[in-house]
């Protein structure tokens, strides 16, 4: 499912990195990476089932998690941990600006966002609800 369409991203976000073309494809990618990182509550629940705080911070997510992916497809696609050329290096994984939960990549402060909800809880399945 996902959880923010183009009008969403364009209107209310006033998103300017994704197109039309692109938007369907990122937001769909974004919303998986989103519900999974909730451990499938959201899809589970319904978000139109969810308090509209909730509901506005995973479209919020959603549209920042999918600008993200788009700008980064390239290294998030790469099966690389790190590598190093004429002592140069890089690493990939968390770090101060970048979560890495189950292998999914998001930035630190979109994280943030999705963690507020009570959805990432680790505990009893209706934490909070």
């Amino acid at each position: 499912m996902q959880y923010a369409d183009f009008a969403y991203y364009n209107d209310t976000f006033k998103g300017t990195v994704l197109t039309e073309d692109s938007a369907d494809h990122y937001l769909m990618w974004a919303s998986r990476d989103i519900n999974n990182l909730a451990f499938g509550r959201i899809e589970g629940t319904g978000l139109e089932n969810l308090s509209p705080f909730r509901q506005e911070s995973i479209k919020e997510a959603v549209c920042r998690q999918a600008e993200f992916l788009q700008q980064n497809e390239d290294l998030i696609s790469t099966y690389l941990n790190q590598y190093s050329i004429n002592g140069v290096s890089m690493q990939f994984g968390s770090s101060w600006n970048l979560h890495v939960e189950n292998g999914i990549a998001i930035p630190e402060n979109v994280y943030q966002i999705l963690l507020r909800t009570g959805l990432c809880y680790r505990g009893f399945m209706n934490y909070g609800w």
